[in-house]
């Protein structure tokens, strides 16, 4: 039984969603983020980023309760209220190529988690999930829900499509021409048919997110044990996620950039390659793949098409299929060296988002000599590989949608 549970969100008022909405801190460089706080008050940038105000650098555990300090003044302040009653929130992007996603924003269960009934696909780092659990257990909310997805499903469709006939309780569009929407589901009846559907779906699938749910886990353990009443209902015991449809899952591909060629000269680079390709030069064309076990490869000015040569290479489970794996058995590892995809410094990656050329470009320009571009796995395989308890190799998918922190906050 999956347990999705409404919950009263900490919002923005209608005035002022738009200008505290905020791209992941991550994504903003140094200059992009002091720009963006320097010109606008509301930003959440200025929770998450609270040594601005000041001038300085912060880090650790200073860190973590000066972003509880911005938030709280944030409240006080009035920029964020809390809805007086647990609701569902209908959250739709319609992006700059008029692309669609819809989807719930809800209280995951990290005991559903620790179930394996929301399945993973993806390896976490145990430090990042540590230094992430206490940065909530100092903090006190989510910000950013974790992107999960889910079996179609006609039930909660039919709730979702009467919903959104309604005007929306936000509408704003960012900078990049995305749009965004945010509806309440706060009848009774809705709320209800919602939770019920969701406990009959037999499993949920993180999507992205898988550092933010393991953190989310270890918190809801150290809580739990520091509390001799718990009972398990608990708003610890849950996570913000964003619950979207598998037909609106958006998965692009993560092309890999390499420095160099690890000794061997073209030609022998070439060769060493033929014992799993079949390779075509297609000279300055611009080969893109088609389909799964298809690669294609920019060296020395020239595209390479690369077909896997299947009566040699063996496909023995759910990961062994993925076009990641495949490029790291035969080429990366036993050709170029590079062992480890998370650590080695000479490898790079760049999102599906960005077209062929790009890759084209940083080795015409840049400090790389070889450069793949994959076909993007597909939601079957990412669902095959965590049901088989199997993970991607890191930079497998690059997915959307990507949601913006601060338009709905979870408080433990």
């Amino acid at each position: 039984m999956t347990k999705i549970l409404p919950f009263k969100a900490i919002r923005p008022t209608r005035d002022k969603v738009s200008l505290v909405a905020s791209r992941s801190y991550q994504s903003y460089t140094a200059n992009e983020r002091d720009s963006r706080m320097d010109y606008n008050p509301y930003s959440f940038l200025h929770i998450v980023n609270p040594g601005y105000k000041y001038q300085k650098e912060i880090s650790g555990e200073e860190r973590y309760k000066l972003v509880r300090n911005r938030y709280l003044e944030f409240k006080e302040d009035e920029i964020f209220v809390q809805d007086k009653a647990s609701c569902y929130y209908i959250y739709k992007i319609v992006n700059r190529e008029l692309e669609s996603f819809c989807g719930i924003i809800a209280a995951a269960s990290a005991e559903d988690y620790e179930n394996d009934i929301i399945k993973k696909h993806e390896d976490t780092i145990q430090h990042r999930e540590n230094t992430f659990k206490e940065y909530l257990k100092t903090v006190g909310f989510n910000a950013e829900p974790v992107l999960l997805t889910y079996p179609d499903n006609d039930t909660i469709n039919t709730v979702v499509s009467n919903t959104v006939k309604n005007r929306a309780e936000y509408e704003f569009t960012t900078t990049n021409r995305d749009t965004h929407y945010l509806w309440k589901v706060d009848q009774k009846d809705d709320v209800t048919t919602i939770e019920k559907a969701f406990s009959q779906i037999n499993a949920i699938y993180i999507a992205d997110g898988h550092h933010r749910s393991a953190s989310s886990y270890l918190l809801t353990k150290d809580l739990k044990n520091n509390n001799p009443d718990h009972k398990g209902t608990e708003p610890y015991n849950f996570f913000m996620s964003y619950l979207i449809p598998e037909s609106d899952l958006k998965i692009y591909e993560f092309n890999r950039l390499i420095k160099d060629l690890n000794g061997l000269s073209k030609e022998e680079f070439l060769i060493q390659l033929d014992t799993w390709f079949r390779i075509e030069n297609r000279g300055n064309e611009v080969y893109k793949p088609s389909k799964p076990h298809h690669f294609s490869m920019y060296l020395d000015g020239d595209f390479y098409s690369l077909y896997l040569r299947k009566t040699i290479y063996e496909f023995t489970d759910a990961l062994e299929e993925l076009d990641t794996q495949i490029l790291y058995k035969t080429i990366l590892k036993p050709i170029l060296g590079i062992h480890d995809l998370r650590t080695d410094t000479r490898i790079e990656y760049s999102h599906g988002r960005n077209d062929v050329v790009s890759v084209k470009s940083k080795i015409d320009h840049e400090d790389y000599k070889v450069g793949f571009v994959l076909f993007p796995a597909s939601v079957d395989q990412m669902k095959k590989i965590a049901d088989q308890g199997l993970k991607m190799p890191p930079k497998s998918t690059y997915i959307e949608p990507k949601l913006r922190s601060g338009i709905t906050i979870y408080e433990f």
